[in-house]
């Protein structure tokens, strides 16, 4: 049975490696609002345009007070060539067995170009100071990801309507 979260759901805890090896949960960084981000896989096209987004609203997303985290399966050697690659200033979690991205409804059956596969899905979840979802896209589009996340923070905000 897939996992769903909702709106308002406490986040689920876990504590996963980045690229360098760091440790980070949602228990670290309570009191702040954290952008965690799903995403399939490091440097294909789709994956490149949705961190390079979120890379070029970072200063902004800092400014509404709140951090990004990516999560893929992929490998933190992955990750720090895609870091290095694209100079993402934000880090890469590491879930290689999917336990994370299982828990959070992120991995699981997608259709692409007509075709069913098991795999990441493009989520993100907006986790608010108190641990608890405040905002989520099961579906995210990539190329425009990281104005769409900064409107919603604006808007959890109450700046922007």
């Amino acid at each position: 049975m897939a996992i769903t979260l909702e709106v308002g759901d406490a986040a689920p805890d876990f504590e996963l490696p980045d690229q360098r090896g760091d440790l980070h949960s949602p228990k670290r960084y309570r009191g702040t609002t954290v952008v965690l981000y799903f995403y399939p896989k490091d440097e294909t096209p789709g994956c490149v345009k949705q961190a390079c987004s979120l890379r070029d609203n970072y200063q902004d997303i800092l400014d509404e007070g709140a951090i990004v985290l990516g999560l893929s399966a992929d490998s933190a050697d992955s990750h720090r060539g895609f870091v290095e690659n694209h100079s993402l200033p934000f880090p890469l979690l590491v879930d290689e067995d999917v336990k994370v991205a299982t828990r959070f409804g992120a991995w699981g059956e997608k259709t692409l170009y007509g075709r069913t596969s098991i795999g990441m899905t493009r989520s993100t979840f907006i986790i608010g100071p108190d641990g608890a979802i405040v905002r989520l896209w099961k579906r995210a589009k990539a190329a425009d990801h990281g104005e769409v996340v900064l409107k919603a923070l604006r808007k959890i905000a109450g700046k922007d309507s």
